[in-house]
């Protein structure tokens, strides 16, 4: 049984320092600093696969250039899409009318997008990252998730630690070979 207790301990910590990690990427996206994409289609493949997971730092949309990969809010959607930049236009002060097109596309997206103040560009690309992702916060995943973690949890708190021999001062510590005396 204690043996089981340490196990869970130890999945415990993992989980617990996987959980500090979490922490600091919601933090870090929170307070603008970092946004985490998961990419949805496959229009800039084989660059970017489908179910990748991009980190995206904010940059000047005065600092956008003819072949960056930038994220930009479609007038459409709404959404966030990203392709890369084929041409950059200054309208006003700090606006810009910017062209994008996905790589693996015949030809440039249908509307321009508007860009000002800053535009996320990713940063940071992790293979396969965004579709594991998006697996482990659906429900049916993430509720027998919960339910296995309290239960860890559950048994490192009911399993008692074995005792620990601790030797007594002023007792002579039991010699190899010898049984107890009666």
């Amino acid at each position: 049984m204690q043996v089981l207790r340490r196990g869970a301990v130890l999945v415990l910590w993992v989980l617990a320092a996987f959980g500090l990690v979490c922490g600091a990427v919601w933090g870090a996206t929170a307070a603008g600093l970092i946004k985490p994409l998961v990419v949805i289609s496959g229009s800039m493949e084989p660059g970017i696969m489908t179910g990748d997971l991009l980190v995206a730092r904010p940059v000047p949309a005065a600092d956008l250039a003819v072949g960056d990969v930038v994220s930009l809010p479609s007038e459409l959607t709404g959404d966030l899409v990203t392709h890369r930049v084929e041409a950059v236009e200054q309208t006003g002060d700090d606006r810009y009318t910017v062209s994008m097109k996905g790589d693996i596309n015949a030809y440039a997206d249908a509307l321009d997008y508007t860009a000002s103040g800053d535009v996320w560009k990713p940063a940071v690309q992790l293979a396969g990252w965004g579709t594991a992702i998006v697996r482990l916060t659906t429900p049916a995943v993430a509720v027998p998730l919960l339910v296995g973690l309290l239960g860890l949890l559950g048994l490192t708190l009911l399993v008692p630690p074995a005792p620990r021999r601790v030797p007594v001062r002023g007792w002579p510590a039991p010699r190899p070979g010898r049984g107890a005396r009666r």
